[in-house]
């Protein structure tokens, strides 16, 4: 069994070879990535992912890390809606099930004006490889299998790379080890 550490190291030379960008042996599909961890190693994938983005932009110009955490998004459509401290308000006089509810419903979650990809979508250009985080920090209002069934709409001619905090055996996705998503087949594993 390969380390954490091995793991991450496969990084950085997987996604700046020139066949990476193209999606070649991808049958030319788009390249949607999954790498998946152990959720203990949180801090560890979080802190790679800055050295990566650190490490190309000092090394490979020509590339450009696009990072979107889906927690930092979701906080900054629902204050720039007005409606953040709303959410806070309603959770105390109705509850969190009504509150999350709520929220997927102000983001469009699923729909074809879904907010959360419209904002990727609008800061994505073609020269960008994307790195998807913040998927347990942004469970259950987001689930992962929804953002990476939804994205093409927006998002069809560039790597995308999810980090997954648990387990992904290129049929299903399971969150935190734990809690089975739904299946999801168009991924490749990034990293074995």
């Amino acid at each position: 069994m390969r380390t954490i550490n091995e793991r991450l190291d496969d990084i950085l030379p997987k996604i700046t070879d020139p066949s990476f960008r193209e999606n070649k042996g991808l049958g030319n599909e788009v390249g949607y990535y999954i790498f998946d961890y152990d959720p203990q190693y949180e801090m560890v994938v979080r802190n790679h992912i800055e050295y990566l983005k650190e490490k190309i932009k000092k090394e490979h110009p020509d590339l450009h890390i696009r990072e979107f955490d889906l927690y930092e998004i979701v906080l900054e459509i629902l204050e720039q809606k007005g409606y953040l401290q709303k959410n806070f308000e309603m959770e105390e006089k109705k509850g969190s099930d009504f509150v999350l509810n709520a929220t997927k419903k102000a983001l469009r979650l699923t729909l074809d004006n879904d907010l959360v990809i419209q904002y990727m979508s609008d800061r994505t250009q073609q020269s960008d490889i994307v790195f998807v985080t913040g998927v347990g920090k942004v469970f259950p209002i987001i689930r992962s299998h929804t953002v990476l069934n939804n994205i093409h709409r927006a998002v069809d001619q560039i790597p995308i790379i999810m980090f997954f905090p648990g387990e992904y055996d290129r049929q299903s996705l399971q969150l935190f080890n734990e809690l089975k998503d739904d299946n999801y087949y168009r991924a490749f594993r990034l990293v074995d």
